[in-house]
């Protein structure tokens, strides 16, 4: 089982009381593969992902990735598995501006203690099956958004984790960058059997994925089989899951 997550809750102090971000929702991702987590602003899709990538704790409920429980973990343990057991793409890139993209990639590897040479081999690799080992010595400064999201994935996969976790990731590039990225992303997924979930709220995004997880009010109301679907035929089954809840 790549994910399971059942009866996850989780809410925040506000100055008038709580609000319930996830109000126990559950949800079985069985194989690698390209998937989405929909919804609109305020839905839980994003604490959701939080929860997954151990950068916070549900209040109730379990959580696991690869058979790891993740609701669990020490906070030794969830820095172990952010920097090993999962990788992590974010709208913004976060890829440090004073380095090149290969020191970029084969940075987490070097600090986690592997051999530079190792490290190094690993992240050449991945730059080139991406497609931009031509901006291996480049800084970010100097390279498109789309270059700079590539080489955050190459980043992303440097461990070979077993899901890869991705924040809007076309959030800041345009719609013909954003299409590629899509397809790159389902490619890597086959590539290199990984399972990667994708937060959005774009009917266009979701149809690149296999299957689109639909969120709302902190609760899964229904999954999409997005394969055969355009961007009209996803944002209308989308509306018929949020209607019939």
């Amino acid at each position: 089982m790549l994910l399971r997550c059942e009866g996850v809750c989780k809410s925040y102090p506000t100055g008038s009381g709580r609000v319930e971000a996830l109000r126990g929702l559950s949800l079985e991702i069985e194989e690698p593969g390209f998937h989405a987590i929909m919804g609109q602003s305020g839905s839980g899709k994003s604490t959701l992902l939080h929860l997954l990538a151990a950068l916070d704790r549900p209040d109730a409920g379990t959580i696991e990735v690869a058979g790891r429980a993740v609701h669990s973990m020490s906070e030794r343990e969830a820095t172990a598995y952010r920097r090993r057991g999962i990788g992590l793409v974010f709208q913004q890139f976060n890829l440090i501006p004073t380095l090149t993209a290969m020191e970029n990639v084969e940075l987490p590897g070097v600090l986690a203690g592997e051999p530079a040479v190792e490290a190094r081999r690993r992240a050449g690799e991945l730059l080139e099956r991406l497609g931009v080992s031509g901006r291996a010595g480049h800084r970010p400064d100097a390279m498109s958004g789309g270059e700079q999201q590539r080489v955050a994935i190459a980043r992303a996969l440097l461990f070979r984790p077993p899901l890869v976790l991705a924040d809007e990731p076309t959030g800041s590039l345009d719609s013909a960058s954003s299409e590629r990225l899509w397809s790159l992303l389902r490619e890597v997924s086959v590539e290199h059997r990984v399972g990667v979930l994708m937060v959005t709220h774009e009917p266009a995004a979701a149809s690149h994925c296999l299957s689109a997880f639909v969120v709302k009010d902190g609760r899964l109301h229904g999954r999409i089989v997005t394969e055969g679907l355009d961007a009209g035929g996803v944002a209308t089954r989308y509306q018929q899951c949020v209607r019939a809840s």
